[in-house]
């Protein structure tokens, strides 16, 4: 049987169409998945993200610990509260999981990881943990909501009954902790907005209040097209343990220097820098009609590549995608659809940001 969130009851009552996702109950659409998408890109919506994974790590060398084991390096976070983006890589360079770690001081760190990999991420994060005497810890009974939207920040606001300044003042890619409320200013839409960490039993108010204020419920289709149209990765789509952030279009979130550090799965990155990348991550924007999806053939000249995710853009209103091709300069290429080959555009792998168009700046 799936898991369910605290929310299950309240996501039926708005009329969700509920899928299995990850072993998780969760809402796919509240009626239209294309409506949901533009509310996100114009205003304010919400999303149940409580099947992510919270893991905090605490202990007197938690810092040396996380700079061994992710490829990015929390030295950067000098500040309590910075967060930062990473890959958990294995030996061979290939990714685990990518996640998001939150640098709440010298001996805590909170991490948020993918539903589908939560289980084996903890496995490997306490395998390793134990040298550096840190502890792991999954909080009990959380949830996690996601608002985003160029109106999000202002709806959380006006419901939030304390330290309001606090978190407006938050930049980008930083958290407050309030105590029993963990606000985040991330996202996995390309828009602004907040990750909030709060107890299971008080999601249904916040929900609530969040819904009177205006901000529109939307389920997990929505949040696919909007991170692919921001050029973000999905796991088990973009990379998996058999990929690394070199070939996946995450070389930059690898922090080479100091090149004394050293990081899990740094010496195949390392001895695949020196024979040379084979395949790279890009976007591809369809220029015949069609749809894109993943799994389907890339032909170039230079060789074949794969579509790793795709969808029709609601903003775009056109189909794109990213796909995993020979390295290149390649700048056109056809795609297999249902036998017939397609004609497609390659572009940088970014098509919307903060709801505008990149097409006519990022080929």
């Amino acid at each position: 049987m799936s898991k369910r969130t605290r929310l299950y009851e309240t996501h039926i009552a708005l009329g969700a169409k509920m899928v299995d996702f990850s072993g998780w109950d969760m809402p796919l659409h509240y009626g239209s998945q294309i409506d949901e998408h533009h509310q996100i890109r114009r205003n304010a919506g919400m999303f149940d993200v409580s099947h992510m994974g919270v893991v905090d790590l605490r202990g007197a060398r938690v810092r040396d610990f996380l700079r061994y084991l992710l490829a990015n390096d929390v030295a950067s976070l000098s500040e309590p509260g910075r967060a930062m983006y990473s890959c958990m890589l294995n030996t061979a360079g290939g990714v685990i999981d990518d996640l998001i770690v939150y640098m709440m001081g010298d001996t805590w760190c909170r991490l948020v990881v993918n539903a589908g990999t939560r289980e084996k991420d903890v496995t490997w994060i306490t395998k390793h943990a134990d040298s550096y005497g840190v502890q792991v810890i999954e909080p009990e009974d959380m949830a996690v909501l996601a608002v985003q939207g160029p109106a999000a920040r202002d709806n959380v606001h006006a419901v939030l009954d304390k330290q309001v300044g606090d978190v407006e003042s938050l930049r980008r890619f930083a958290a407050v902790d309030l105590g029993d409320v963990f606000i985040g200013r991330t996202g996995y839409t390309g828009e602004d907005g907040y990750e909030i960490i709060m107890p299971a039993s008080e999601v249904e108010e916040f929900w609530q209040a969040l819904l009177d204020a205006g901000v529109a419920p939307c389920g997990l289709g929505a949040r696919d097209t909007l991170r692919l149209e921001a050029g973000m990765s999905l796991y088990g789509q973009d990379m998996d343990e058999t990929t690394s952030p070199l070939e996946a279009g995450l070389g930059w979130t690898v922090a080479w220097e100091p090149s004394s550090r050293d990081f899990i799965g740094r010496k195949a990155l390392d001895e695949l820098r020196e024979s040379g990348v084979p395949q790279k991550l890009v976007g591809l924007v369809l220029e015949d009609k069609g749809v894109l999806r993943a799994h389907q053939k890339v032909i170039l000249n230079g060789g074949e590549g794969v579509v790793t995710s795709g969808s029709f853009s609601p903003t775009l209103e056109r189909a794109i995608a990213l796909a995993r091709v020979p390295v290149g300069d390649e700048t056109q290429c056809e795609v297999e659809v249902r036998g017939r080959r397609l004609a497609a555009r390659i572009v940088r792998p970014v098509f919307v940001r903060n709801g505008r168009s990149c097409l006519d700046d990022n080929a």
